[in-house]
């Protein structure tokens, strides 16, 4: 009797979490959906993009500061690395592809044109 109330009870929490999962995929998503093929078009996530640009909040301002710096760092003239100066500007590429969804979406939808009838003749 006690392993069914332990088995009724396990049951009932793995619904409950995959009910969780379910609502939190939908909250995220189209922009988790769009950030996702982001990631696989340019072949860097969004973390590792943040990491190589040393940035914590995604804006435009400190983004295109650190990029500057990092890109004039590892210039090859300079004795840089072309390699690393080149994941410099996939992770920016990333994050101008992440900054761009945020703004897509944080736009407000116009409302679906609705079709004009025209009286037969």
């Amino acid at each position: 009797m006690g392993a069914q109330v332990v088995g009724r009870a396990f049951a009932r929490a793995l619904r409950q979490e995959y009910a969780a999962s379910q609502a939190a995929a939908e909250a995220r998503g189209r922009a988790g959906q769009q950030s996702a093929a982001a990631s696989s078009l340019t072949g860097i996530t969004l973390q590792e993009a943040q990491q190589i640009l040393n940035i914590a909040t995604l804006t435009p301002e400190e983004l295109q500061k650190n990029y500057e710096h990092l890109f004039k760092v590892n210039d090859k003239e300079v004795g840089g690395s072309f390699y690393l100066q080149s994941k410099v500007v996939r992770a920016k590429e990333r994050l101008d592809e992440e900054l761009s969804i945020q703004t897509q979406d944080s736009q407000p939808k116009p409302p679906p044109e609705q079709k004009q009838q025209t009286p037969e003749t």
